[in-house]
């Protein structure tokens, strides 16, 4: 579980939800108190903005797609007033910089292509029953099916 706290809201990843709370004066003075939960299938981005030396940073993220980006010098400001933002500090930023990781690598692993299922191994009474199948059809003599059983016992 990750979890940051910034100003006027925290946010946490438990894997699968990203939960954005919002509690105290300013938090409700922003967005109203209470909680909002994204499934990381949800969030197709993560907009990021360092804090500078006068200024707070915020993590922001995009839902289906949809990248708001503000005017230079105005982001995060915005960001203030974006209900799926959550502002932070200078001291409070390597606590962000863990969850963005996590949620970055989340989110890649959501649209990585998944690898084709391997083929399940065929079992010992499958392979015997297509064994009698070919000796029944005449494609295996009776000393070959019992060899290439003999072979497949002793595994």
């Amino acid at each position: 579980m990750y979890t940051a706290k910034g100003q006027g809201g925290q946010m946490a990843f438990d894997g699968q939800y990203v939960t954005i709370t919002r509690e105290g004066f300013l938090g409700r003075a922003t967005h109203g108190r209470g909680e909002k939960r994204l499934h990381i299938t949800s969030i197709s981005s993560v907009q990021w903005k360092p804090p500078g030396a006068l200024t707070n940073g915020f993590i922001q993220l995009s839902i289906g797609g949809a990248d708001r980006q503000a005017a230079k010098g105005s982001r995060t400001l915005d960001a203030t007033k974006d209900e799926n933002s959550v502002v932070f500090t200078r001291k409070q930023a390597p606590d962000f910089e863990k969850l963005r990781a996590a949620l970055e690598q989340a989110i890649a692993t959501q649209h990585a292509p998944q690898a084709p299922a391997a083929a399940m191994p065929a079992s010992l009474a499958d392979e015997l029953g297509k064994l009698a199948q070919l000796r029944d059809q005449g494609i295996l003599s009776p000393a070959e099916f019992e060899a290439q059983k003999a072979r497949l016992l002793s595994q």
